[in-house]
């Protein structure tokens, strides 16, 4: 198989994922969650949070701080409908993405071991 199928394959795949029930719910609860001004700024910052954790896990840094925090505004957020709906849908989607990826990175024997807890 040469370059062009696999990126004929690829573009099949991505207009498989763009029609899934997963993306569509993803979206439609991500305009809902993102339609509330504070919702939306709590969500930005959750995500912010939660990216500077991850990056300092990986770092090898003592992130219980934030960690803490992130645990409190999580909470926070599972009290507004809406927002613990979107959160729901993004994480179905993403494990929908990353089934693809460990898939993927199986077929060619790629080393995962660093997305490993």
């Amino acid at each position: 198989m040469n370059n062009e199928a696999i990126k004929q394959k690829t573009n099949e795949l991505a207009e498989l994922l763009r029609n899934s029930d997963e993306h569509r719910i993803y979206l439609d609860t991500k305009t809902r969650a993102y339609g509330n001004e504070s919702t939306r700024r709590l969500l930005d910052e959750y995500r912010i949070l939660q990216t500077r954790v991850q990056a300092g896990t990986l770092a090898g840094a003592d992130c219980r701080e934030e960690m803490t925090k992130l645990q409190k505004m999580g909470e926070l957020l599972q009290l507004d409908f809406a927002a613990s709906e979107y959160l729901f849908a993004q994480y179905a989607l993403n494990n929908v993405l990353g089934d693809i990826y460990r898939q993927l990175a199986a077929a060619v024997d790629a080393d995962l071991s660093i997305l490993e807890d």
